[in-house]
Order: C-alpha cells, then structure tokens, then sequence
C-alpha cells in the first residue's frame, strides 16, 4: 500500500483516523501497531513476519543491554543485537548483489557460475532496520530511554506513516510521544495541509516528469540535450517524489499526534556537496554521522583519518541506497567530492577565487550563485549514476552530456516528450529555486497550524482534489524509495 492509492486515501487513512480518536489514549499505540502491521501486510503477509521478528530481537535484546550491570556484558549483547539487525539487512538486500558480483568474476576467468534463489528485497527493511539499530545503540549509550513495553518498541519500528520510506526516527525522539502527545485542531490541519503538499509533490509533479526521464534514460545513444534534459528531468522528480513522501510521511504523524524530524531543507540551493547532505535525506545523514562517521572517529583523528573517515561513510551510504556497483560509484562520487572540499590547497583556493570577487552586494549574491550552480553539477553527475540500471548505461549518459553524440534533441527522445510533463518541469525548476528564496523573506509563509493551514487552504484544496482526480486515472506509480 502506497500514499498515493485509492485504497490509502480512501479506505485505509479514513478508517484509521476514524477508529483511532474513538479509542481511548492508552489503546491508541496499540492501534497504531495494529494499523501499522495491516499497512505492511498489504504489500506481502509473509514479510510482515520478519518487521515482527525483527521488533522482537531489538526488545530483547535491548532488556539485555538495559540489564547488563557491566558495561563488557552490556556491549556484548549490543554487538549480538546489532549484528542480528545488520545481518537481516545484508542477506536480503545483498545476497543477490554478491551472488551477481561472485558469477560475473567466474565468468571472467572461464568458471561456470553459481546457480542461487532470487532473494525478494522486503520493501521498507533499510528503513526499519537502521531504526531498531539505532534503538540498541542509543540504549547502550545511556541515551535513549528504555522502551517501557513491546507495544512502544514495537510501534516505534512499524510505525506506518514512516515505515518504508523514512524519514529515520529515533527512539529516545518519539519515546516522550509514544506515552503522551498533542491532540489538537491545528496540529491536525497542519498535518492535513502538510499531507495534501507533498501528496501534490508526489502526483502533480514527481510522476508528470517521470516520463522524460524514463525516455531519455531508456536512449542508447543519447545527444547533449537528451542526457542533460533526462537528468535534470531525474533531479526533479527524485527531489518532488522523495520530499513528497517525507511531507505526507511528516504530515500523517501530525495527524496523529507526533512530530517527526524535517528530512528536506531546500537542497538545491545548497553551496557546497557539504552543505547538500546537510539539506538532502537530512535524517539519513544525521544517522551516518552519529553510528558510523563519530564511531569511526570522525575528525578527531586527523586530516587524513578524517578523509578515509568521510570516504567510508559515503561508500556504505551509497550502498545502503542499493546492491549495485553504481550506487557504490555514487556514494564513492559523493565521498570524493566531500574530501575534495576538505583538502587545504585544493577546493578553499577555489572558493576564495570566487569569494575575492565578491566583495559584498551584487558580487556577493553572484558568488553564491556560482557555487549553487557549481554544486548542481557535481549532484547531476551524480544523479546519473543512481538513476541508470548498470554502469554502461550510465557511461552512455556521460559520453552524451560531452557532446560526443551531438548536440540537438534526438527524434528519439522528441517524439516522446509531452508538452504538459515540459510545463510542469519548468514550473518545478521555478518553484525548487523561487519558493524557498520567498520563505526567507516572508514570514507569513513559514507560519505553522491552523493559521497555516487555513490561509494556503484555498490553493492547497483544488491542486489535492485535481491530484486525486490524475491518481484515480494513472496508473500505480510507487515511491522511488520504497526500492532501498
């Protein structure tokens, strides 16, 4: 079950809703649990039992790290717990990638391959995962409070709003919520509203650009202007379709009482591949940043340690994106792009050529342009290889983003452009840079509940309805995300 379906907006989220304010508040994250396990089910019954077994592995074992008088048997029963967590994630997510891997440099050398099962990736299991982990962690470090029964735990791992698509909660976050939180008219509508934005995000955007991507992308030879179109065509509807599940993932919770992390800042206006992680999948790299970069030893250690430190988390973050090398090429991308910019007679000479120029003023606001246009460069690069299905693929994309195949827009890729999905690419590109620079200079449009929610009310309602409206005639279309 997805967001945008009938069967959710319709069915699901209505009945939900309705049953949980009828309960009485200490019945209500038992419902939560209930409604929670239906929404997972509804994809496969048979994977609901592995999110259940993983909820009872971290339970106990989190009562064992709670319990350990010595600090020797308390992280050896994290190292178990976490190993147990990491080990579901591994098999399910990279059996198939290794198997792949191991086959291919058999066949390399002359050797037959290796006959195995196709191994079903569970959807949501990194998600979910990283989340039980954290849970162990944080209790280890005497930073997250005990979960005072299986129910709250429990609850806290399935919780659907969030559960196959992020954003990464944390447990010593939510605890306070799962035992008291706030039920009130205007966080409802602000939830409402918040729901209804990404829901257009999803459906009026992320899905009407799909298509040029999915064309250009699908060319074996594409020009200049096809790949550049395609890509930057993939940006926006990667950003509108993961952004947008995080409004309505963000906007449910408020319906229900919580308030979960922002998992997006505006990250196409960022000036650096730094800033960008600051701003992209927020509660993604916050986690890296706190159970493996700082574990690592993050920049304690010195410059070199620092850089192996930042080239490692990116590495694996690319790899918990996918089981594909070219996820691990752009988690590599990345990773390189963060050293270049740490590196003392590389990346600073740079920013200090564009920074001597802007003096203040219109130089200054100029400079800044530069480095946000700079960054999108580096980020559409990398777009590339996290969109294309294998790395000649991806290849093929680079080789016509040089030119090497012409410049001109291919009869290939015309044909199959629609005049509608080219309008709401260009209005995205507008509203991406347009909207966030007016937040910051309009008060009025950062205003949060029933304020909020009522004065945007008016141009929120139809473009809902009208998104509803191209939802009921489409076809599914699955959150990008729901693959990782």
């Amino acid at each position: 079950m997805v967001f945008s379906s009938s069967v959710f907006v319709f069915l699901f989220l209505p009945l939900f809703l309705a049953v949980y304010y009828l309960l009485p508040s200490k019945a209500r994250s038992a419902w939560i649990l209930a409604g929670s396990w239906v929404f997972y089910a509804w994809w496969r019954v048979d994977f609901l039992a592995l999110i259940a077994g993983v909820s009872v592995w971290t339970y106990l074992f989190g009562l064992r790290i709670a319990a350990a008088s010595a600090r020797p048997g308390a992280r050896r029963s994290l190292a178990i717990g976490v190993a147990g967590n990491l080990s579901v994630l591994g098999y399910f997510k990279y059996y198939n990638f290794g198997i792949d891997s191991l086959n291919a440099l058999l066949g390399g050398i002359g050797a037959s391959g290796i006959t195995a099962l196709e191994i079903i990736l569970p959807v949501g299991i990194s998600f979910y995962v990283f989340q039980a982990t954290s849970y162990l962690v944080d209790l280890y470090r005497e930073d997250a409070p005990k979960a005072r029964t299986f129910l709250d735990l429990a609850a806290y791992i399935s919780l659907f709003p969030q559960l196959v698509a992020g954003p990464i909660i944390r447990y010593k976050d939510i605890a306070g919520q799962l035992r008291r939180r706030e039920h009130s008219f205007g966080r409802f509508s602000e939830g409402a509203g918040r729901f209804m934005v990404g829901f257009c995000k999803k459906v009026l955007v992320a899905d009407m650009v799909a298509s040029v991507a999915d064309a250009a992308f699908t060319l074996s030879a594409p020009t200049a202007a096809d790949a550049w179109l395609g890509t930057v065509a993939y940006a926006v509807q990667i950003y509108f379709d993961f952004s947008g599940y995080s409004d309505m993932a963000i906007g449910l919770g408020l319906m229900m009482g919580f308030r979960f992390m922002e998992n997006f800042r505006s990250p196409y206006l960022s000036a650096s591949i730094t800033d960008f992680w600051g701003r992209w999948h927020i509660s993604l790299s916050t986690w890296l940043r706190d159970y493996l970069y700082i574990p690592l030893g993050g920049n304690r250690r010195g410059r070199g340690r620092t850089l192996v430190n930042l080239m490692t988390v990116m590495l694996l973050g690319g790899l918990w994106h996918g089981a594909a090398w070219t996820f691990v090429l752009w988690g590599t991308w990345h990773g390189i792009l963060l050293v270049a910019e740490r590196l003392p007679r590389l990346w600073p000479r740079l920013q200090r050529l564009w920074s001597s120029q802007a003096a203040a003023g219109r130089m200054a606001a100029l400079s800044r342009i530069v480095r946000v246009l700079q960054t999108m460069l580096f980020v559409l690069a990398g777009w590339v290889l996290f969109r294309s299905p294998d790395l000649s693929s991806a290849a093929s994309m680079y080789a016509g983003m040089i030119g090497l195949r012409g410049w001109a827009l291919s009869d290939d890729l015309r044909w199959q452009l629609s005049p509608m999905a080219l309008l709401v690419l260009c209005l995205a590109l507008v509203g991406t840079y347009a909207v966030p620079l007016l937040r910051e200079r309009l008060p009025a449009l950062r205003a949060g509940g029933l304020r909020s929610f009522l004065s945007n009310r008016a141009a929120v309602v139809p473009l809902f309805l009208l998104a509803l409206l191209k939802m009921s005639a489409d076809s599914f279309s699955p959150f990008l995300y729901f693959q990782f």
